[in-house]
Order: structure tokens, then C-alpha cells, then sequence
């Protein structure tokens, strides 16, 4: 048995007793996490599923329409997917920080409204202060969420709540001014959205980078901080999400064939929210798949086109509502299946772990009931040098009288 003083370079044990060297390699968050890494697999079905779903539906609409994936119809479909894609993307930007950016929504309505009012000035001029005002907000959102430490659903919803305040200051609908056309460049912005999209979910893959941007999602105590890396890349993420929702709501309002109608917005939220975790990001934060938001989000758009064929006026609540639903179920099917494997920690020391006081313990390689002799065992035929005759028998040396 052997002791480590408190202070000195030693491996770090937590309370599994395997040395933090050896979990650095198999927890996706060493001082907390399951042991074993996250399973992919999970994702890979899913998104199967979800890329047969998508072609069924895409069938659906070309058997009913053909002219809606050809020209000018198919231009405005891509525009469609790449406008809710963005806000997509800042969902599942904030889902995978674990911290939801629930004002998405009104921030991307907004965003068409001053576009509408300020699109004869120009795409770039109307833009620009659009984004600045999205950064600082974010950046409000952001040190709300990190520095007091609140859920960030509650905090968004209260910035949603100041943004619709400024929604209703309008009331009649605003036609979009000035002549910038999406559709011109339907496939750029389509391609950049999937590009942006996978690219996202590969590297989301790569366990340092999913274990850095989940870092905010709680392992005890939710109320408890995650430190200041977690902080920092927290806020980057609903800064980031921010600026995404004000492009979203740009194409969709020069996207649309009508005037922009003031509301609240919650309903793209919900959509967004809903389309993400139905392509399989986690509403815990940290897991998420690869393809599976452009699949998803593609798969929306096109059920919409179906639903217009067939003359259905289906309310973008009702979408939202049955898409987030479906969400649900698949971040149970995630964390069910995707989180590491039972006993998958290698086998390692295994001890009394950390004491309180700081001295970590070693095991011995004896068992515990075997201790060993603290005296040597005397055999009864070998005499003690101590204990011979010789020391009366000899004649002493010292004497008083050889003075």
C-alpha cells in the first residue's frame, strides 16, 4: 500500500477507480461521463430511414406535380430548404452546445421585416446592420446564459419576448422591397446550406470536437457551472446561432411571393427545433448525427410542396408541432442507443480511489486478507545471536579495576 502526497504529479483517479489517463481515451467527458465512447451506429440507421422517408415523399410530389422539381419551381424549393436549413443550422448549432436558442424564430421574422422595409436600399446595406444588431444581441443572450448560469431555453425565451415587442410595432404586413432575387442563385445557397450542414455533422463526429462543443450539457447538478471553456464555447454557439436566424429570415422573406406578415415567430422555432431533432441532434446536447439535418430539413420542404399540391392548408404550427414530437421520440432512440456500451471501460486499477484529504491510494497486489508478517517467523533450531551463552561465558573486557 503506497500514498501519493497531495500536490505531486500522480494520475488522477475519480470515483470509478480507473486513472484519468485511461479515461481521457474512453469517456466523452472524463470527470463524469458513462464509460465507453458514443455509438454511431444509431445515427447511421436513422438517417437511412430518414433518406428513405425522403425519397417516398419526393416520389409523392412528383407523381402529383412533375413541374415542381423542374425550373423555376424547383429554384424556389431549394431557396425554401436553404432558408429553413439556416435556421436549422442555429438550432442544431445551440442543441449541440446544449443550450437551446429558442428566440430564433421571432430574430429570423424580424430579420424579414427590416429586409422587407430596407431591401431598395440594397442587399448589403440592409444586411449589415441586421447582422450587427443579431451579434450584440447573441452576445446579450450569451453572457446571460454564461455568466448567471440559467437554463438557456428561459433566457432565450425572454430575448424571444423582447424581439416580438419590436415585430408588433408593425401592423400590416410589409412587401418586400428592392429587386435581389434568390433564386438566381438557388443552387449556391442549397449547395453552401448541405455543405455547411455535413461538414458540421463530421466534424461533430470527431470526439474532441463533440466532447468541446457539449461541454455545457450537465452531468450532476444542472445548476452547477461547466467551467470556463464550456462557458466560451457556449456563447460562441448562441452568438453564432443568432447571426444564422437573421440570414434564415432574409431568404425567406426575398423568397416569398407575398408581403411579410408581422407575428411572433415561435412558429419557425418550433420548425427548427423540430427539424433538427428529427435528423437525430440530441435535445441533451453534444450527440448528433451527419446527414441527418439536411435530410431532415429537405424532407419537410418537400412534404410542404406535396401539401400544397393536394390543396391543404396545413398551419406551420401544426408541422412544427408533429415534427418536434417526432424529435422527441429519436433523441430517446439516441440516448438509448448511442450512449457508450455497459462495461465498456478497459480493465485497470481498481482501488479506494481518492481519499478526502488528497492522499490516493495503490493497491496492493496481495489480497486484502493476506497481510504480511510484521516480526520474521523464529525457527525454534537456529539460536539468537542475542540470546547466546557467550556473553557470560566470555570474560569481560571493561572492569572498574582496569582504570
Amino acid at each position: 500500500m503506497a500514498y501519493d502526497e497531495t500536490g505531486r504529479i500522480a494520475p488522477v483517479e475519480t470515483s470509478s477507480g480507473v486513472p484519468a489517463a485511461v479515461l481521457a481515451n474512453v469517456f466523452d467527458d472524463p470527470s463524469h461521463g458513462e464509460p465507453g465512447r458514443d455509438r454511431i451506429a444509431v445515427h447511421v440507421v436513422w438517417e437511412f430511414l430518414l433518406l428513405v422517408g425522403l425519397a417516398a415523399v419526393t416520389w409523392l410530389l412528383w407523381r402529383e406535380d412533375a413541374d415542381a422539381l423542374r425550373g423555376d419551381a424547383l429554384k424556389t424549393l431549394l431557396v425554401d430548404v436553404a432558408g429553413l436549413g439556416l435556421l436549422t443550422l442555429a438550432a442544431g448549432l445551440s442543441l449541440r452546445a446544449a443550450a437551446v436558442n429558442l428566440a430564433i424564430g421571432p430574430v429570423a421574422l424580424a430579420a424579414a421585416l427590416h429586409f422587407a422595409e430596407q431591401g431598395d436600399r440594397g442587399v448589403r446595406e440592409a444586411l449589415l446592420p441586421a447582422l450587427v444588431v443579431a451579434a450584440l444581441g447573441g452576445l446579450a443572450l450569451a453572457l446571460a446564459v454564461v455568466v448567471l448560469h440559467v437554463p438557456a431555453w428561459a433566457a432565450s425565451l425572454a430575448g424571444a419576448a423582447a424581439v416580438i415587442v419590436y415585430i408588433e410595432r408593425r401592423t400590416t404586413p410589409v412587401v418586400v422591397q428592392g429587386g435581389y432575387d434568390p433564386r438566381r442563385t438557388a443552387l449556391y445557397l442549397f449547395v453552401g446550406f448541405a455543405a455547411v450542414a455535413v461538414l458540421g455533422g463530421l466534424f461533430g463526429a470527431i470526439k474532441p470536437v463533440r466532447r468541446l462543443v457539449g461541454r455545457f450539457r450537465p452531468v450532476a447538478d444542472p445548476a452547477r457551472r461547466r467551467g470556463a471553456v464550456a462557458a466560451t464555447v457556449t456563447a460562441l454557439a448562441l452568438i453564432a446561432s443568432t447571426v444564422l436566424a437573421v440570414l434564415g429570415g432574409v431568404l425567406i422573406a426575398a423568397n416569398g411571393d407575398g408581403p411579410v406578415a408581422p407575428a411572433s415567430g415561435l412558429d419557425w422555432s418550433v420548425l427548427a427545433i423540430g427539424a433538427v431533432m428529427l435528423g437525430g441532434t440530441s435535445a441533451y446536447g453534444r450527440r448528433g448525427g451527419i446527414f441527418g439535418t439536411l435530410l431532415a430539413v429537405c424532407a419537410v420542404e418537400v412534404f410542404l410542396a406535396w401539401a400544397v399540391t393536394q390543396d391543404w392548408t396545413i398551419s406551420r404550427w401544426a408541422v412544427g408541432g408533429a415534427t418536434l414530437g417526432a424529435g422527441l421520440l429519436v433523441t430517446r432512440l439516441v440516448e438509448t442507443f448511442g450512449r457508450p456500451r455497459p462495461g465498456g471501460v478497459p480493465a485497470g486499477p481498481s482501488g479506494d480511489g481518492t481519499i478526502s484529504t488528497g492522499w490516493a491510494l495503490t493497491p496492493s497486489p496481495e489480497p486484502a486478507d493476506a497481510w504480511p508478517s510484521v516480526l520474521p517467523v523464529r525457527d525454534p533450531d537456529t539460536v539468537d545471536s542475542w540470546e547466546s551463552p557467550r556473553w557470560e561465558s566470555e570474560p569481560r573486557r571493561w572492569d572498574a579495576g582496569d582504570r
